[in-house]
């Protein structure tokens, strides 16, 4: 497709951009307040970033269980009927004395049904679009995301302030009911994109299949751990800075908002495939000046140079549905997503724990440090098995 105009006249493109819009913002506006309700309640760093990452963290529970229904449940019923649950888990975590086992008790529910979501939601932009429409849709997509990360930290931190955090849960689940209905009224009805009922062990067949692969293995390794870690940074932003936390984190939406224009849009196929890799290490180095404790202005401006780097993300996900049949390209960008996600969330919660023992500066230099050292050993990885393919084979 040559222009985002001719993404939006596509059939169904606009429905699905607007109700994943609703949805980002409610996620966004919701964890920031879960987020600063719990670290209020706690004041553990460790508590405050699970409660905000750890439904990513049960995303690897619905990768195993559910995925498979990314492709054998109908569009429209899933993204109306997943928006309604959330609605439903953010008003419960509105209600006051709630106790904590129960807040993480529904984090869990949010995070397994976020697993299928995901899939659902990919699979059928895939179906959408054209072939050579993914990358720029996906694109629109992300930038979309950058754009309601921005609104949806400044508006949360601004309702969180003004009001309370259980109020800003309920606007929350003001919202998934919008996507909901954005989905139900919008989208048309179409079937599954694959025959079966959606089972475990369906699940577990194609989860091997996917993984079985070594070039798929090392995608989804690079989409899954350098960012990951890199969230971890992130989750220490209501810590590190607590009256600061909604700058931080609307500034580094800001910086992926950027990147995403950049890779998906201005960069040709073959510089863009070049970049992958100093994309993935900019992810990280500029985390690394936080244990000197910059001004929030300046830690701004980093969070925002460094989440140009989550463009890489756009061509590792190119990369891998050249790699993927037609018919298996939801469960994979389903499986790329709970991933993705499952890796946020164990960071965050590694993040949180060096933030307990030592301080949430170095935690967030420490996830910096162990994001750069993992991008450098796959690389070596990848290069290896281009040096064994070219390999001559010896006659016997």
């Amino acid at each position: 497709m040559r222009s985002y105009r001719d993404l939006f006249r596509t059939p169904e493109f606009s429905p699905l951009f607007l109700t994943v819009g609703a949805q980002t913002a409610a996620q966004t506006v919701g964890g920031l307040a879960l987020g600063t309700l719990v670290f209020r309640t706690t004041g553990s760093p460790l508590l405050s970033a699970l409660s905000m990452f750890g439904p990513s963290l049960a995303q690897v529970l619905g990768a195993s269980l559910l995925l498979s229904g990314a492709d054998r449940l109908p569009p429209r019923a899933a993204l109306t009927g997943l928006p309604l649950a959330f609605a439903a888990c953010a008003a419960l975590l509105a209600l006051p004395g709630l106790p904590l086992a129960a807040v993480f008790a529904v984090v869990l529910v949010q995070g397994l049904l976020a697993s299928l979501g995901g899939g659902v939601r990919w699979g059928l932009l895939n179906e959408i679009l054209p072939k050579e429409g993914y990358l720029p849709g996906r694109s629109v997509f992300n930038m979309m995301n950058g754009l309601m990360q921005i609104a949806g930290f400044a508006t949360g931190g601004v309702l969180v302030s003004a009001l309370t955090p259980r109020a800003t849960l309920l606007t929350s689940a003001a919202l998934y009911l919008t996507a909901a209905l954005g989905a139900r009224l919008g989208l048309t009805r179409r079937p599954p994109r694959a025959v079966g009922r959606p089972s475990v062990a369906a699940t577990w067949r194609t989860n091997a299949l996917l993984w079985s692969s070594r070039p798929r293995r090392l995608v989804y390794l690079a989409l899954w751990v350098p960012n990951g870690l890199v969230v971890g940074c992130e989750s220490l932003y209501v810590s590190y800075a607590p009256d600061a936390a909604g700058t931080l984190f609307a500034s580094g939406a800001l910086g992926m908002l950027a990147g995403d224009v950049v890779v998906g849009r201005l960069l040709p196929p073959g510089v863009r495939r070049r970049l992958a890799v100093p994309l993935l290490l900019l992810l990280a180095t500029p985390y690394v000046l936080f244990p000197l404790h910059p001004p929030v202005p300046l830690a701004a401006a980093l969070a925002a140079l460094a989440s140009v780097g989550f463009g890489a993300s756009l061509v590792q996900q190119e990369r891998l549905m050249a790699l993927t049949p037609d018919e298996l390209a939801g469960h994979a960008l389903g499986l790329d997503s709970a991933g993705r996600l499952t890796l946020q969330g164990v960071s965050a919660s590694l993040a949180g724990s060096v933030a307990q023992l030592t301080s949430p500066a170095t935690g967030v230099a420490a996830m910096a440090l162990a994001s750069a050292t993992v991008t450098l050993a796959l690389v070596t990885a990848a290069r290896r098995d281009v040096r064994e393919r070219l390999r001559p084979v010896s006659p016997t």
